[in-house]
């Protein structure tokens, strides 16, 4: 095989983008190589979170968002984690599929990854294909996540700014929501709005916000459109627009992105440890300490005490 040329990704070659997501989804030493050349490349993109329920219709509303950026002269990557088969580990990548039309336009490019497991529907990996799609040159890096409830926190430590997609039948979810989404959300999209219930859910949902006090005082607009038809979609465009344009005015936009940085280094310290830790003689050990265990009465401490009284970092 050919020595992978990296510096092709900031020529925005989509092959060698493709081949660098790859390498990063299968944890490919060779990243480690050049992985600092892009990230130098990587940190004036705007990264835009959309979560919410399967079936919110967020596929669609992203296919539009795709739009209006281009009208916009902005180039857009797309990156759309799937659910994961908790079997074989694969996951149903239609997005790609549903935005085919976008497949020789070399201002977007679209990948679909699984999540692996990550409870918060956002692949661990996720951050650094980010990374490849901003060093590539796109404007504009959109994740769609999985909506899992809320585990969806996990989109703060990826995005600049976060959307949350409902459809007029969720209701019983916004009454369950209250401390979660609520504080992660920047804007409420009630997609699917000519269905039934809608206006009822904007109100509920309306008050749940104006009674709920954010910590940087942002109140979330809930805005109503119909992604399949563009209806409402323009207007949504310009409020997200205009909701980023102040974050970068009073700063938001510069200390959300530290925080997001500080997080990381939090979760890359936790990998490596974990890496390192779960060696072959460490799982052989784990394995024979607890076959002989019949009963729950040990106290579980001193099982972790045995495992890591010889563990040292490299």
């Amino acid at each position: 095989m050919n020595k992978f040329d990296y510096k092709n990704i900031f020529k925005n070659k989509h092959v060698a983008i493709s081949r660098a997501i790859s390498m990063v989804e299968n944890n490919e030493p060779e990243i480690v190589h050049f992985y600092n050349e892009i990230y130098k490349e990587s940190n004036s993109t705007l990264r835009i979170g959309i979560t919410g329920p399967p079936g919110a219709g967020k596929s669609t509303l992203v296919d539009q968002l795709i739009s209006c950026f281009l009208s916009k002269k902005k180039s857009v990557g797309v990156v759309a984690i799937d659910p994961s088969s908790p079997f074989s580990g694969g996951a149903l990548l239609g997005d790609r599929v549903r935005m085919s039309k976008y497949s020789d336009n070399d201002d977007v490019y679209i990948r679909s990854m699984g999540n692996r497991g990550d409870l918060g529907g956002l692949s661990r990996k996720a951050q650094e294909v980010g990374d490849i799609l901003a060093a590539s040159g796109k404007d504009v890096v959109i994740f769609e996540t999985v909506g899992v409830g809320q585990a969806e926190h996990d989109i703060v430590n990826a995005a600049d700014y976060t959307a949350v997609v409902l459809v007029p039948e969720s209701g019983d979810e916004v009454q369950l929501m209250k401390a979660g989404i609520i504080e992660i959300a920047d804007i409420f999209i009630i997609n699917k709005s000519d269905r039934p219930g809608s206006k009822r859910i904007e109100r509920t949902l309306t008050d749940i916000l104006h009674s709920f006090s954010k910590e940087d005082s942002h109140i979330p607009e809930v805005m109503s459109v119909t992604a399949s038809i563009g209806k409402g979609v323009k207007e949504l465009f310009a409020k997200i627009l205009d909701d980023i344009d102040l974050f970068e005015k009073n700063s938001k936009l510069k200390k959300r992105r530290l925080n997001r940085y500080k997080n990381r280094i939090k979760s890359l310290i936790s990998e490596k440890l974990e890496n390192e830790f779960w060696i072959k003689e460490r799982e052989d050990l784990f394995k024979n300490i607890t076959s002989s265990i019949n009963s729950v009465d040990t106290p579980p401490n001193s099982v972790v005490k045995q495992l890591i009284s010889n563990f040292k970092i490299k």
